[in-house]
């Protein structure tokens, strides 16, 4: 480890110590006094909710069947949060509360007897929840929950319901305060301005909390909301989560006749155009730095609010992305560096990495991330093999903090070390667009810069690539072999041609493409697509394995052939309607 890596974990580390002693310090009940917001007696008004809704859920909440997170957990008519929980990932879905949007939709006297029953059990266990409980993004997220489901519990219920709910709340808000004392840097602690924000918002009696909790969230969106409408962390999934609950969050500063703040409303019109960006043809967001299964639905919900309906642009200069379009060609590769590293919990290694989708069909992607069970594959999935891009002597471009006792004290494994210097040029060409881009991440180790040159064809039919390792020294006897990977996505039937410098790849649509090597053998080997809906499910991967000696550079090419080409113009025509006889 370099001497900059290890200030940089130096200072990580004091940064962790200290907040750390400052909570202890805050930690007693007179401290604790202070961070209770102003006495309040009624909720003024509800957030709305967007995130979709499953009325049939609610039967099965009745029945005590509490399905989170791929576990089924059956209560039996014991309190299910004395229950042991099967995973972190369902204990924060649990005590997230956001289930009880499911049961708002139902909407019946049961339904909402169940929700006050389950909410009062959860008052009562309120002091015994373990520390997944009082996670913080876990403890904005019941907050935010509590209060846009409130017209769920609070109809036909009596005055002392109420008021026990107000105190729960109002407990639950101070410990959310409290855990601002000790949150690190990045979407938790956005998460959290914005709970307080609309904590401050629908309760009563708070309008020197308003004017804080205001001008605390408009730093953070200044702070973590990139001038292009990237999250500073680069992680596309980032954007939904935090268009979800600033959209409504604009609507409650509107119910209650207060102009929303400017940063407020500059980062939903920078984030809107993101949503489109990173969507594929078949509506899924592109894999990077932590991405899991897209939420569809969701997606289509918020674009209801993009008024401006336009095209993606081209490019992302500050998150560090680009994408080309031509024909029904989408692609989509990561040109920037590592997010800074406190905020790099998710980060991958995937720089010059991309993904390549036809129409409704993908066709090379990048392993992501399973939307549960992530620590399981948090290794593998961040470093470089699990993306489509060049990896040198089964090294990652970026390298990650490995020692069990850093990784503890720092909440996870950060990135230490990565490419500094992306360089990026486009431009349009006569028959198509050049985009030329190259990473420093192998130089500390291996004295080698990756340079990728892409050619997208203006009408789609063909995607030229060059692979290119350039020396800055001497290259290391050992240590020059190298990978070419390109994963292919599970839709996608793969076969070697027999000369071994192709593979034919037909696409769910029955539309067949090619992929080439003009110099070098090309291998197919197992792969794995971590972001299923089910799971991980099994795939395969384009692998070209060479030596820098040998070889400095790769050619290659995806080319759709010219049978899928004439097959899709005779569909095309059987679908038109007969002409009439004259």
């Amino acid at each position: 480890m370099s001497a900059a890596q290890r200030r940089r974990i130096s200072t990580l580390l004091l940064g962790r110590f200290a907040r750390r002693t400052a909570a202890r310090v805050s930690g007693g009940s007179v401290a604790l006094s202070r961070l209770l917001p102003s006495r309040t007696d009624r909720l003024l008004i509800a957030p709305q909710d967007l995130r979709t809704t499953d009325a049939t859920r609610a039967a099965e909440i009745y029945a005590g069947r509490f399905v989170f997170a791929g576990k089924i957990v059956t209560c039996h008519g014991r309190s299910i949060f004395e229950l042991e929980p099967p995973s972190d990932d369902w204990e924060a879905v649990l005590l997230g509360f956001g289930w009880l949007r499911h049961l708002r939709a139902a909407d019946s006297a049961l339904t909402r007897a169940n929700a006050r029953s389950l909410i009062e059990d959860w008052f009562a266990h309120q002091g015994k929840a373990r520390g997944v409980g009082w996670r913080a993004d876990v403890l904005a997220r019941r907050v935010i929950s509590l209060l846009s489901q409130a017209p769920l519990v609070l109809s036909d219920t009596d005055s002392k319901f109420y008021r026990r709910y107000l105190r729960g709340l109002t407990r639950e808000i101070r410990y959310l305060r409290y855990a601002m004392i000790d949150i690190a840097d990045g979407l938790p602690r956005l998460q959290v301005q914005i709970a307080l924000c609309y904590a401050a918002l629908c309760l009563a009696n708070q309008g020197r909390q308003i004017r804080g909790a205001t001008r605390k969230l408009s730093d953070e969106l200044q702070h973590q909301i990139l001038p292009d409408g990237g999250h500073i962390a680069r992680n596309p999934g980032a954007l939904i989560e935090i268009l979800l609950d600033l959209l409504p969050l604009r609507q409650t500063f509107a119910a209650r006749n207060i102009p929303p703040p400017p940063p407020l409303l500059n980062a939903i019109d920078r984030m809107m155009p993101m949503l489109r960006f990173f969507r594929h043809g078949d509506g899924s967001f592109a894999l990077f730095n932590g991405m899991s299964h897209t939420p569809t639905d969701q997606v289509a919900t918020l674009l209801a609010y993009d008024d401006t309906h336009g095209v993606p642009m081209a490019g992302m200069p500050h998150t560090g992305f680009q994408r080309l379009e031509a024909g029904p060609v989408t692609l989509i590769m990561d040109t920037g560096a590592p997010p800074p590293a406190a905020v790099s919990y998710d980060a991958h290694a995937g720089c010059l990495s991309f993904e390549l989708s036809v129409g409704t069909s993908r066709l090379v992607t990048n392993c992501g991330m399973p939307p549960t069970g992530r620590d399981n594959w948090r290794a593998f999935a961040r470093g470089t093999p699990a993306h489509s891009t060049l990896t040198y002597h089964e090294t990652s471009s970026c390298q990650f903090v490995e020692l069990t006792a850093v990784k503890r004290l720092l909440q996870g494994a950060l990135i230490t070390r990565g490419p500094r210097v992306v360089e990026v040029e486009r431009e349009t060409v006569a028959n198509g667009t050049l985009l030329t881009a190259s990473h420093d991440g192998y130089v500390p180790q291996f004295g080698m810069v990756h340079r990728r040159v892409l050619m997208l064809a203006s009408d789609g039919t063909r995607l030229d690539g060059e692979d290119t390792l350039v020396p800055t020294g001497r290259i290391k006897s050992g240590s020059d072999d190298y990978a070419l990977r390109f994963h292919l996505h599970p839709s996608v039937k793969a076969s070697r041609l027999s000369d071994a410098r192709g593979v034919m790849l037909v696409l769910p649509n029955r539309d067949v493409w090619t992929f080439e090597a003009l110099d070098d053998r090309v291998e197919l080997e197992d792969s794995v697509f971590l972001a299923g809906t089910d799971g991980p499910r099994r795939t395969v991967q384009i692998v070209i394995r060479q030596s820098a000696r040998q070889a400095a550079n790769i050619r290659w090419s995806f080319m759709r052939s010219a049978a899928s080409a004439s097959a899709t113009h005779a569909r095309r025509n059987a679908r038109r309607e007969p002409e009439l006889p004259l």
